[in-house]
């Protein structure tokens, strides 16, 4: 079931790893060999359960986890290991995580421009941000739908609405490639469609790569371009979510899986921009 990647234009792509592989210290072997390319503006998920080496997989493309044999290699920078290269790849390579990892104290406004501190120096972070990175803060804001939320402390949120300011932080970056790490694990079915369905309509709006890891078939099957599907820290398959069927499903998880009911997309991904609150919160922000 898996495709021959070894032929693929490194150039067309954003991210290419080849014979990547990652082994713990204890000897666990979290990713054995994997050689893949994955296409600029493609939404990619990596499907596979708990365990199975999604994670490893993902956080190994921006280096979170150090692969033990390999590369991987991005467009324009190349080997990212390479000497001064992780740093840039870092920068224009967001993150959205699982746990969301916001600062509660802060406010909504104050954790999205986190997301802008890998533009400036360290000494420069230490002071107010310019106000341009402010009005991009409220900008990405926006567009998921928590203007309103602004100057609220990030822990007086819902965990759906904490999930979309880490989204806003990703975004804020103006990445290229956008990595979510299960990051509907921890929502309810309905939380769940609503959070993927406005990463993958921002991905698509932009022109950014995303690399997600899912446990969720049904899921991957509505948002995905291509599919990974990852089993016992193999690829075991690779290919358009139509081709998904019982016996790729028996390769990744084992055994056949039930698809979940999937409740409808909600009106609310097509919401417009809330304007009437910009210029007291721009004044708020100075």
């Amino acid at each position: 079931m898996s495709m021959d990647t070894s032929a693929f234009d490194a150039t067309a792509h954003a991210l290419s790893l080849r014979d990547v592989e990652v082994v713990y210290p204890d000897g666990t072997v979290g990713l054995r060999p994997a050689r893949l390319s994955l296409a600029s503006g493609s939404f990619v998920v990596l499907l596979g359960p708990s365990g199975a080496g999604k994670s490893t997989l993902l956080r190994s493309l921006n280096g979170l986890v150090q692969a033990t044999a390999g590369r991987i290699e991005a467009a324009g920078i190349g080997d990212i290991h390479a000497r001064g290269a992780l740093r840039r790849h870092r920068q224009r390579c967001a993150m959205v995580f699982q746990q969301h990892q916001l600062i509660g104290r802060l406010t909504t406004l104050q954790n999205v421009l986190t997301g802008r501190l890998s533009y400036h120096s360290t000494l420069r972070s230490l002071w107010p941000l310019p106000l341009a990175d402010k009005r991009l803060a409220l900008d990405c804001l926006d567009r998921v739908g928590l203007i309103d939320c602004a100057l609220k402390r990030v822990d007086e949120l819902s965990g759906g609405q904490q999930q979309r300011v880490g989204i806003a932080r990703a975004i804020v970056q103006q990445p290229r490639i956008l990595l979510a790490d299960e990051p509907v694990a921890s929502l309810d079915p309905a939380t769940s469609m609503r959070v993927l369905g406005l990463i993958h309509s921002i991905c698509k709006a932009d022109g950014i790569t995303a690399v997600v890891s899912l446990h969720q078939v049904d899921l991957a099957r509505r948002f995905a371009d291509r599919v990974v599907g990852i089993g016992g820290g193999s690829v075991v398959f690779d290919g358009p979510p139509g081709l998904i069927d019982e016996s790729v499903l028996a390769a990744i998880y084992g055994a056949g899986v039930p698809a979940p009911r999937v409740p409808a997309l909600p009106a609310w991904l097509d919401m417009e921009s809330v304007q009437r609150h910009r210029g007291a919160l721009l004044e708020a922000a100075r």
